[in-house]
């Protein structure tokens, strides 16, 4: 019988792992087997920290928004701030009104003085 070459194709799948995990350190980057599980595992802490990163974000901008508001005195805290907003149906999200916090006291000032009344 003849030799027969195995195809091209798990060793392209092979050379794709390998491309994936070029910048692991160690085994991670060199065997097939380890590869395979470093490449799960990345992938699912990928999928986790993405809602995660979300949480994250959200809570710093509750923080820098508190902190300003509590630190004027304008209003008595960041929920009574939330409330008036929503109540006048003003539409700004919490990362727009971080950002005024940390860029512009003085504009985010204004804007819970114009709320309260």
């Amino acid at each position: 019988m003849t030799r027969i070459r195995r195809g091209y194709i798990a060793r392209n799948r092979r050379t794709k792992m390998r491309l994936f995990a070029s910048s692991f350190r160690g085994a991670h980057s060199r065997l097939t087997r380890t590869i395979t599980q470093q490449k799960i595992r990345a992938l699912v802490s990928a999928h986790r920290d993405r809602d995660r990163q979300k949480r994250d974000f959200r809570h710093l901008w509750i923080t820098r928004i508190n902190s300003v508001i509590r630190g004027r005195g304008v209003s008595s805290s960041y929920s009574g701030l939330i409330y008036n907003l929503y109540k006048r149906r003003v539409l700004l999200n919490r990362k727009i009104l971080a950002q005024i916090a940390i860029l512009n006291r003085n504009c985010l000032y204004m804007i819970s003085n114009e709320i309260i009344k």
